[in-house]
């Protein structure tokens, strides 16, 4: 499979923007979408819409197919033990709220929780609702801010300063697999075992690293693990949690009503078992088909072909960086366990203007802090632009991106 023909598999690559062809580096907010996943989505509602486990009649029943033959599909692609392991969220977002607020109701006053100044807002805001609630103290793991040969603010988690945080008190870990600003991967090996020969539980947010890295839960031994759909090629509004079958069956519904009900009583209701007493009200069900095609999409392609040709990519964006005048890069700046994500600023220009300008030349990138302040504020600045890519970005489009750069910094500087 010739993997740069697979571009033409996206329609809105092809579109114009300002005049120009696009060029869509913001692919660490949202990849575009498959023909695979529109399909899917168009056929599931053209063919098969109906409510799932709850009909005998062919529509419901095909409905119902499609959401649990997707449920295996995703139990391959972690490397899940049991399909009853898959909850179908909303999204990353969702999953870590359920998380949050179900896992610190076992916890007494003091007890804590470990998380990195890496991690994006979502692995922070509710760890920090649910503290103030009960008391709980939330400790954050610094960055390693010299690397190798003198690197310097990496963005990379301080590992020796990650055990020394571990305590008995510890009682969750909530880690991300690989930022969205720096690009740099979480070493879990060294993470996990560490906290749990603690006793304390580990959850992985892999919103970025889903599209990126294969995953395999079993070998990382993780409890939970959050994704997002709309980051691995699938629709917007699903999204997986996986936790150990006997860690989810303590877990605490945040939504109650429709197919996670066994029976209701007039004095009681019985909940129904996993995965289904945690996915409460209709879900998604044209997402859900969405979401199995886009891993039947990333399955074909192959996780060697598409990890070689974005570390293809990744290493000719960082040459082309290294040669802009003030150009300072947020992350590693080597290939090396990062993904190509590439945050930056540019001496004396504002984010906003570097995403304004660019867009002018029809070229997608972010500019903010990226829903990571405390990231920003620990590696100096404020905000940043981004630029992310993945396998059907080209050289060409680097080489543009990058020209452009330098006419901007030239604009600002003469």
């Amino acid at each position: 499979m010739n993997i740069l023909k697979l571009r033409k598999n996206f329609p809105l690559l092809s579109r114009k923007v300002r005049g120009q062809p696009l060029i869509y580096f913001d692919n660490a907010a949202t990849t575009q979408k498959p023909y695979e996943v529109i399909s899917a989505i168009s056929d599931f509602y053209e063919k098969h819409n109906a409510n799932t486990h709850r009909g005998i009649h062919t529509l419901s029943e095909e409905a119902t197919e499609i959401y649990e033959t997707t449920r295996d599909l995703i139990k391959k692609f972690l490397r899940a033990k049991f399909r009853e392991e898959v909850i179908f969220t909303s999204g990353a977002t969702e999953g870590l709220n359920l998380l949050a607020f179900s896992l610190t109701k076992q916890l007494r006053r003091g007890d804590e929780i470990l998380l990195a100044e890496a991690e994006h807002h979502s692995n922070i805001v509710p760890w920090q609702v649910v503290a103030k609630q009960r008391g709980l103290k939330i400790k954050y793991i610094p960055l390693l801010y010299k690397e190798g040969l003198g690197e310097v603010n990496t963005g990379r988690i301080d590992l020796i300063a990650f055990k020394k945080l571990l305590s008995r008190k510890t009682k969750i870990v909530s880690i991300t697999h690989a930022s969205n600003v720096t690009g740099a991967i979480t070493d879990l090996s060294k993470i996990i075992p560490a906290a749990h020969k603690f006793g304390a539980m580990v959850i992985v947010d892999a919103a970025q690293s889903a599209a990126h890295l294969p995953i395999n839960v079993q070998k990382l031994d993780c409890d939970f693990l959050v994704f997002s759909g709309h980051k691995i090629y699938g629709p917007t509004g699903i999204g997986v949690l996986y936790g150990k079958k006997s860690l989810l069956k303590k877990l605490t519904p945040r939504k109650f009503g429709g197919q996670m009900i066994e029976e209701v009583t007039k004095t009681r209701t019985a909940l129904a078992e996993i995965p289904w007493r945690l996915e409460g009200g209709t879900m998604p069900m044209a997402e859900v088909a969405g979401l199995g095609a886009a891993i039947e999409f990333l399955q074909k392609i192959g996780w060697s072909k598409l990890q070689a040709r974005e570390r293809e990519l990744c290493n000719y964006a960082l040459n082309w960086l290294k040669k802009i005048p003030g150009l300072r890069l947020l992350g590693p700046a080597t290939t090396q366990n990062r993904l190509p994500v590439f945050s930056f600023v540019l001496d004396g220009v504002p984010d906003h203007d570097i995403a304004t300008l660019l867009d002018e030349s029809g070229i997608a990138v972010r500019s903010g802090h990226h829903c990571a302040q405390i990231l920003h504020r620990a590696l100096g600045v404020p905000s940043s632009a981004r630029a992310s890519l993945n396998f059907y970005n080209t050289r060409e489009e680097i080489d543009t991106f990058a020209i452009k750069l330098k006419k901007i910094n030239l604009l600002f500087h003469g």
